[in-house]
């Protein structure tokens, strides 16, 4: 069993039947743009390019802005949206009794390129092998699927997380996937609750703050998994009393797929995977391993411990100094999520004025309070110089779908408030 959906589960023979009905129907290109929202739809259409010598590309973001760049950067492509997956199985009429094969792919397949979020800049291309991802996939399948697991995800398929967690992990392992991507508490709760145990919830700190503010009843748990952005450890160790279970915390990058694990409410300290090396550098951290084809250089900065763990002491384009003094983006998110009222929030730099001196701004999420208040409290903690110069109280911030925080759309919030 690979999949649960509209309360069933979707066999491994369903699914490889109707991946092979929609290889077939594919137009021919190099590449393809997966834009299914549901999760079913993304596995069939992803491993039915695969299996049409096609590249999977994966865009940052479904908006169509980013769509459309990608598809100007790849000429031979074509987009694959939900309402094309169920035209094309529509055309091959009653599949129920095909036959069909298990697909081999070979390992130098060049199976999907992911793009960075943007967060700090532009989202830059990363080709990934199918060899490369087997290899990735095994590390992860040993430390959360040893138990096959019945996993949700918060997350979209298209962001190497969700990709990594929710589409190669059933496919390389015994876990099976729940088709929908909730996204509010009650969904969560209610996505759990359609699948037996053992349940893997594959979330963010976003959603996983949600769900403890709205304290929905959650079915038992073998564990919690967050990635896409630091994990606090008060929120960490809340939810693991809550929910009765443990906070697995992964650390990766859309350049090396997960690399590490913590648990975030006992432990500073990350633990590599089997066959990762760690190479501090002025610029950041240069990271090894042979699934890897390149050695890339993340700006995370690590502090190297024994026993192939590491502690993060924050990430090199997080760095600020204005007026000579020297902070961090991460501690000062870290005080602006402190202040009582303040349900999510974040600082970043802003473009540099006309004498060249970049400043900070900020968005915050704070229903009972207002601008003001929250630079009252922001004074008590930051130095006067990093206070966010506009501070702007808004009803959510521009996350994506995979809850990062692109940069363009942190700039145009600031403008358009």
């Amino acid at each position: 069993m690979l999949l649960w959906r509209d309360g069933r589960a979707v066999t491994v023979r369903e699914f490889l039947v109707a991946v092979q009905a929609l290889a077939a129907q594919l137009p021919v290109a190099r590449c393809m743009i997966n834009l299914c929202a549901d999760r079913y739809r993304f596995l069939v259409a992803f491993c039915a390019a695969a299996v049409a010598g096609q590249t999977n590309l994966l865009p940052s973001s479904r908006a169509p802005q980013a769509v459309a760049e990608v598809l100007r950067a790849h000429a031979d492509s074509h987009a694959f949206e939900d309402a094309a997956f169920d035209a094309a199985l529509a055309r091959c009429g009653n599949v129920d009794n095909a036959a069909f094969s298990i697909p081999s792919l070979r390992d130098e397949h060049l199976i999907a390129i992911g793009f960075t979020s943007g967060s700090t800049g532009q989202p830059k291309p990363n080709p990934k092998h199918w060899g490369d991802f087997c290899c990735s996939t095994a590390l992860n399948a040993g430390l959360l699927a040893a138990n096959a697991p019945n996993i949700v995800a918060t997350v979209p398929p298209q962001h190497m997380y969700g990709l990594e967690l929710s589409v190669l992990l059933p496919l390389r392992s015994g876990a099976a996937i729940h088709a929908g991507q909730p996204f509010f508490p009650a969904d969560i709760a209610q996505a759990l609750a359609e699948v037996p145990e053992p349940r893997l919830l594959v979330t963010t700190p976003v959603h996983l703050r949600a769900l403890l503010r709205e304290a929905p009843a959650l079915p038992p748990l073998e564990a919690i998994v967050s990635a896409t952005a630091p994990l606090d450890t008060e929120l960490a160790a809340t939810a693991e009393r809550r929910f009765d279970t443990r906070v697995i915390e992964l650390f990766g990058s859309t350049e090396t797929c997960v690399i590490a694990h913590r648990r975030a409410a006992h432990t500073q300290a990350w633990q590599l995977y089997p066959g990762i090396a760690l190479q501090p550098q002025p610029d950041g951290t240069q990271v090894s391993a042979a699934h890897l084809p390149a050695a890339p250089v993340l700006q995370d900065i690590v502090e190297m411990l024994p026993s192939q763990q590491f502690i993060l002491r924050g990430r090199n384009s997080d760095l600020l100094e204005i007026a000579g003094k020297r902070a961090s983006l991460g501690d000062l998110n870290h005080r602006l999520l402190a202040i009582a009222g303040v349900e999510d929030g974040t600082f970043f730099p802003l473009e540099p004025d006309a004498s060249g001196v970049c400043r900070l701004g900020a968005l915050v999420v704070a229903p009972t309070l207002d601008a003001a208040q929250v630079l009252a409290a922001l004074r008590d903690a930051v130095d006067p110089v990093f206070l966010p110069r506009p501070l702007r109280c808004v009803a959510r911030l521009p996350r994506n779908a995979a809850g990062k925080l692109p940069r363009e759309a942190l700039l145009a919030a600031v403008r358009s408030s």
